[in-house]
């Protein structure tokens, strides 16, 4: 199976392009590592979230969406624009955010 092609950024990198629709783009600040494990972290609460929608459990569910969220955030793809944050801002944003994903809901 061929490799999916990437997404297509907006001229001015701030979104990309992925079916039609656009959307936020990560910020590409976030370091390539700290961006790998958050988007474990991500993929980890949206198996969570289809879980716990098949157990019919809505508070799992809304535990795993707000993971999610905390993980898109982190990325930079919810929140307030990268673009508009400065350099502190976006760092924190990041260290933040995988600072709550690697807490003891999520264990290693």
């Amino acid at each position: 199976m061929p490799p999916k092609p990437r997404p297509l950024p907006t001229p001015d990198g701030h979104h990309v392009l992925i079916g039609g629709r656009r959307w936020r783009a990560t910020d590409p600040a976030v370091p390539p590592a700290v961006g790998a494990r958050l988007r474990t972290h991500l993929m980890a609460a949206r198996r969570a979230v289809a879980a716990a929608r098949r157990a019919e459990d809505p508070r799992a569910e809304r535990a795993a969406r707000d993971r999610v969220h905390t993980a898109k955030t982190a990325l930079g793809e919810r929140g307030i624009p990268w673009w508009e944050q400065s350099a502190d801002e976006r760092r924190a944003r990041w260290t933040d955010g995988l600072a709550a994903l690697d807490g003891p809901a999520d264990p290693p």
